[in-house]
């Protein structure tokens, strides 16, 4: 029959199908599929918006909460509780609830339950236990407003969805893999979404970005909200413990310790970095130490492990939610706001169950009230009522009168109540304690109607008390920053050696080593090499084990794409009119293997003359020509300084029209190019040439950048744009061995805070020094490189301890010293705080001083410092000049008293020769010291009060 049906058209074969009751194949196939994916997305691989759950974490929960007694349940216990909710077998369960537990957030767990960050994996289940958290049971529960259904056997009921008031999808986030689609979505901070989720009921539009428990630093400026297409890269910290040693301290979310060591190692062998040893030494916290090998620079590290290790990970949202039995991509922030929204219509249901609870209590106790005081029990026809019908007829009509007490009703079931009543209680009622409790109950009624009209208020205070129970320690742990792109080719480490074959036109790293072949440099294997040959041609090509690239080569090197400071200056003779050309040039950007001509493009066009300049070096040649009746004069020097630079397709100036016989270098020129140009981007916290940030300077052969530390510790370092730049800097400008600043630090010996006046020595790159005391308890307060800083002291002044705010400047109160110099005290009163409120680098910009200054601070001494108050100074300390007639009055630890005027300075510490500055003779000033063990000597030899 069917070689019948395949001899007829298509609509006689579906009436035959249909006939014989016959299913295609393809449409058997096309429904299955549907099935099954419609049950993995539903059922296994994707959670569900309301209680951001999967179907078996679900199951796990309710189970746990139905196992609940406030004791641990061996896991391996509960994992069999589940299997009669969950139909795919216990180690999908066990799996699920180590992952939940491992987020801290749901379950509390004991034992070995492994640890994320190591991946390491949990003990077995008959080890380890587990219950639920407080913050779960609070939050995840309640049987009134759940929906239930029959699980997979009909034998039981589990939740469809639980009612968890709190966006725990978004708190923990989520990843799967259905049939046809996935879903992967970021965990977020705790706080963060109590907050937002706040915001939202306010009327304002929620802007997550993701928190890992990880740690680590997290660019998230193309999140995207979570949804498709978007990315974060998440990048480990690395801390640079000094020039041989980096440490890891946090890592990337969804890496591990060991994976990420063995991309390292894997890194090294490969050549991209070079180490010498790598440590795990993670416990409690992730610490994974590396060790350089010699001569290798950590900043320069630190970007290659960016770039070739899982030191840097690149995570791809995909925020897919079933909603309506369906599934659907949506952004965190329209996910938060419908948990929101979802959680307030929980607490509204919950206001509302009971509300009807408390009205029923009143109901009933109004009733058994009405009932006991009109003695309804005793009544004749109660008492003579044989059946339950004629009971609920007597009592109604008893009951007749008070109706309209009632807010609904009276059922035959409150009957039953009532006459199920025992005749104990019905004579020991107690109307006082009745009448009381339906007042209490009444206000309470109050109370929830009061919530139920104001319920977004209500749900903002159960956001907050929530954040105020649960929130602490749950700060955001994930640092958000915004990351350069770091260029591979700029990091890789220098591991192949590259030759050439000037005569024959090869390089590459595998060339036989004989006379024709030279060493060129060392480079990576993804360097781009550019060559330029005698016939004016140049190329760009990738580094290869060998390449054949033209002969006659002149010039080999590692080619730096968009290098606008290497100048190449060329001198070459046409081939068609015998002119010789000079020019000046730079190559930017060009597409690899491809053959650019640097001439006119004439046939037989040579190159007289090349050279490669790094830094824009113009040099000065002696131009020979050959003889010729017409030439009287036959050298002349060129400088091509005076050349402007320009494209590599310039043609260049007329040099001469004559043969050339030579051309000799007569002597190397300096750079014709400015310095250059770097910014400081204090979000990335790296240096550029892109005039991103801060603006640092011109930088050029030996100049450096200084950067200050809030811990009082200065480094200088270079301009390269790949050094990497501490978070806690305070201070980074360029370095300039004249500049003077001020300083004000505490002393943790004296107690007191001090100025001090000084340049910063020029010390080798990367050594780190400190500035303040090391004395236990000091501290930088501030520094200014201004002139004339001014400063507004906040002190407690007299026996009294009188508030007092007092502006000075700084620059009055001391001389320039020694960067060690301990400095001289601000203030002989109790310092509350010290505050810059102006930089001036001009003294006639600086303001006159406010009237209740510091110069009108009037220094008393007790009698019992009279009594010692003629005791002489020591020798060799000697007065400093007295300050400017506007300079706020210095006064020393110990007290002083003049009759005529106050002491307006005292140094702290006193010059050595050498460090005396330049200026008119000191004025003599008399001044008492009180107490001869003030005077101490300094780590300079050199006597002073301290």
């Amino acid at each position: 029959m069917s070689e019948d049906l395949g001899n007829h058209d298509e609509p006689l074969d579906n009436e035959v199908n249909k006939l014989h009751n016959v299913t295609s194949l393809d449409g058997l196939y096309e429904n299955w599929f549907l099935d099954y994916a419609s049950y993995v997305i539903l059922d296994r691989a994707v959670p569900h918006i309301n209680d951001g759950l999967k179907p078996v974490q679900r199951r796990i929960l309710h189970s746990l909460k139905e196992m609940d007694d406030g004791r641990y349940n061996k896991a391996a216990n509960v994992i069999g509780n589940t299997m009669k909710y969950h139909p795919h077998g216990d180690a999908s369960i066990g799996d699920a609830m180590v992952q939940i537990g491992q987020k801290n957030l749901l379950i509390d767990c004991q034992g070995n339950w492994g640890d994320p960050i190591t991946g390491d994996s949990a003990a077995a289940p008959r080890y380890i236990e587990a219950r639920l958290s407080k913050f779960a049971l609070e939050v995840v529960f309640n049987p009134d407003t759940t929906v239930w259904q029959a699980s997979y056997d009909g034998r039981n009921k589990e939740p469809i969805t639980l009612p968890v008031k709190f966006p725990l999808l978004l708190a923990q986030g989520a990843e799967g893999i259905a049939v046809g689609l996935a879903t992967k979505i970021l965990p977020h901070n705790f706080v963060e979404l109590i907050d937002a989720s706040i915001g939202i009921l306010r009327g304002v539009r929620a802007d997550l970005v993701p928190d890992f428990p990880t740690g680590g630093m997290a660019d998230c400026s193309n999140y995207n909200e979570g949804q498709r297409g978007g990315k974060v890269r998440v990048r480990a910290k690395i801390v640079e413990r000094d020039k041989k040693t980096l440490a890891i301290t946090e890592i990337p979310f969804s890496t591990t310790t060991g994976g990420l060591i063995d991309s390292v190692i894997a890194a090294n062998d490969k050549g991209k970095i070079k180490i010498k040893k790598i440590e795990d030494n993670t416990a409690k916290d992730v610490e994974i130490v590396i060790h350089l090998a010699p001569g290798i620079s950590p900043d320069v590290t630190i970007d290659a492990l960016y770039a070739f290790t899982d030191c840097e990970v690149s995570i791809s949202p995909n925020t897919c939610v079933i909603r309506d039995d369906k599934p659907h991509f949506m952004s965190v922030n329209d996910i938060l706001e419908e948990s929101t929204l979802f959680t307030k219509a929980l607490l509204k249901q919950e206001l509302e169950i009971r509300l009807a609870e408390l009205m029923e209590k009143i109901f009933f106790s109004s009733l058994l009230k009405i009932f006991i005081q009109e003695g309804m029990y005793k009544h004749p026809d109660y008492e003579s009522s044989s059946t339950f019908e004629l009971v609920v007829e007597t009592l109604t009509r008893l009951f007749t009168p008070f109706f309209p007490q009632f807010y609904r009703e009276i059922l035959p079931e409150d009957y039953k109540k009532l006459i199920d009543k025992p005749m104990s209680s019905i004579t020991r009622f107690d109307f006082k304690k009745t009448d009381e409790q339906i007042k209490n109950l009444n206000d309470e009624i109050k109370q929830v109607k009061h919530h139920l009209k104001h319920l977004t208020d209500y749900t903002i205070d159960w956001f907050e008390k929530l954040k105020e129970k649960f929130g602490k320690d749950r700060g955001r742990k994930t640092e958000l920053r915004a990351f350069d792109k770091v260029e591979a080719a700029q990091v890789a480490l220098a591991n192949i050696k590259l030759y050439v074959n000037r005569t024959d036109g090869f390089i590459g790293s595998g060339l036989k080593r004989d006379e024709s072949v030279a060493f060129v440099c060392d480079c990576s294997d993804i360097d781009e090499i550019i060559v330029f040959r005698e016939d004016g041609k140049a190329i760009i090509t990738k580094v290869q084990e060998k390449v054949f690239v033209g002969k006659d080569i002149l010039h080999v090197a590692v080619f730096k794409k968009n290098d606008e400071r290497t100048v190449y200056n060329m001198i070459y003779k046409d081939g068609a009119s015998g002119v010789s050309y000079i020019k000046r040039f730079s190559v930017v950007g060009v597409t690899r293997d491809k053959e650019y001509d640097l001439t006119k493009g004439s046939k037989g066009s040579k190159v007289l003359y090349f050279s490669a300049n790094p830094n824009g070096e113009a040099e000065v040649v002696n131009i020979q020509l050959k003889p010729h009746s017409k030439l009287k004069k036959l050298q002349f020097d060129e400088d091509f300084a005076e050349l402007a630079i320009k494209g590599r397709g310039s043609m260049g100036n007329i040099i001469t029209k004559y043969p050339v016989k030579k051309i000799v270098l007569k002597s190397k020129g300096v750079s014709t190019l400015a310095g250059r140009k770097i910014w400081y981007d204090d979000i990335l916290k790296r240096l550029n040439a892109d005039s991103r940030g801060k603006y640092l300077g011109e930088f050029d052969g030996e100049d450096k950048i200084l950067t200050m530390f809030g811990n009082g510790v200065y480094e200088l370092t270079s301009f390269d744009l790949n050094n990497h730049f501490d978070d806690k800097m305070i201070l980074i400008e360029k370095y300039n061995p004249e500049k003077v600043y001020t300083l004000v630090h505490f002393e943790g010996k004296s107690k007191n805070y001090m100025v001090k006046r000084f340049v910063f020595e020029n010390t080798v790159i990367g050594k780190q020094t400190s500035v303040i005391s090391d004395e236990g308890g000091s501290k930088l307060i501030l520094i200014s490189g201004a002139a004339q800083p001014i400063v507004s002291v906040e002190q407690l002044k007299g026996k009294t301890l009188t508030p007092e705010t007092a502006e000075i400047n700084l620059a009055d109160l001391i001389d320039v010293k020694g960067m060690k110099a301990m400095g001289n005290r601000l203030s002989a009163h109790t310092v509350q705080s010290i505050t810059l409120i102006s930089e001036h680098d001009d003294e006639a910009d600086v303001p006159d001083p406010e009237p209740n200054s510091v110069e009108e601070t009037e220094i008393v001494t007790t009698p019992e410092e009279k009594e010692v108050a003629d005791i002489p100074p020591a020798k060799d300390v000697q007065p400093v000049a007295e300050a400017a007639p506007s300079a706020p009055a210095f006064e020393p630890e110990t007290s002083v008293k003049s009759e005529e005027k106050s002491v307006e300075s005292i140094e702290e510490s006193v010059q050595s020769p050498e460090e005396k500055p330049v200026d008119p003779p000191a004025k003599k000033i008399d001044f008492e010291i009180t107490n001869p063990d003030d005077i101490e000597m300094d780590d300079k030899g050199q006597l002073g009060l301290f």
